[in-house]
């Protein structure tokens, strides 16, 4: 009789190994270096025009609104996961390796960013770019939804309706990327424009905000 009442309890705590300071700290290394190489992208032109480097301006104005863009994005992205990990208290094999495959394009913004900024008019770019950022959200939803199924690497108690909204506000940007992809097919222009309200929804201050700082009262 005493091992059926412990069994549920048994079930109810979280699985896995205390501390993820290993995991932040590897992430944070990623983001830093993948952040970067988006400035190292950006080369200084060998000799200037016989009317100065304002000349340069218009060639180099797309390139330095990619690079802005995906900084931001990336700063997004760090923020997500930063958050994450503050109800994410423990981790196993499982959760390095979702980790992990959320630093694949993490990593692979730089090259893809160069990419979109020299072939910007090229609608597979243009895609691949979408694509990553799509992905990249999709893993960090997936490592999301592992670690709160069953509580399984999050506190016991955490809130339900705090859970439901993480995974909408996560999954509204592979959506909108999604969406850009298809955009794509009737105007690149319009899918940049996209690329930069993205980032300028998530940047701004919303409800949201609110009620996760709540959750970690003074």
């Amino acid at each position: 009789m005493s091992e059926s009442h412990q069994t549920p309890k048994t079930r109810a705590r979280p699985h896995g190994i205390p501390g993820n300071e290993r995991i932040c700290t590897f992430s944070d290394g990623v983001f830093a270096i993948a952040i970067t190489l988006l400035v190292l992208e950006l080369q200084v032109p060998d000799q200037a025009p016989a009317g100065g480097l304002i000349e340069l301006l218009p060639g180099y104005l797309p390139k330095l609104t990619g690079h802005v863009i995906t900084f931001a994005i990336l700063g997004i992205y760090w923020v997500a996961h930063h958050n994450m990990f503050t109800y994410v208290r423990w981790h196993d094999r499982v959760l390095l390796w979702l980790n992990i495959l959320f630093l694949l394009f993490v990593a692979a913004m730089p090259f893809l960013t160069a990419l979109i900024a020299r072939y910007g008019d090229d609608q597979t770019a243009v895609v691949a770019y979408a694509g990553a950022l799509m992905m990249a959200g999709l893993s960090l939803e997936l490592m999301w939804w592992y670690a709160t199924t069953d509580h399984r690497l999050v506190a016991p108690g955490l809130d339900p309706k705090l859970i439901s909204l993480w995974h909408r506000r996560i999954l509204l940007a592979p959506a909108a990327y999604l969406l850009a992809i298809g955009l794509s097919f009737i105007s690149i222009t319009a899918t940049k424009g996209l690329f930069l309200c993205i980032a300028v929804a998530y940047i701004a201050p919303n409800p949201w905000d609110r009620y996760h700082h709540q959750q970690f009262p003074e």
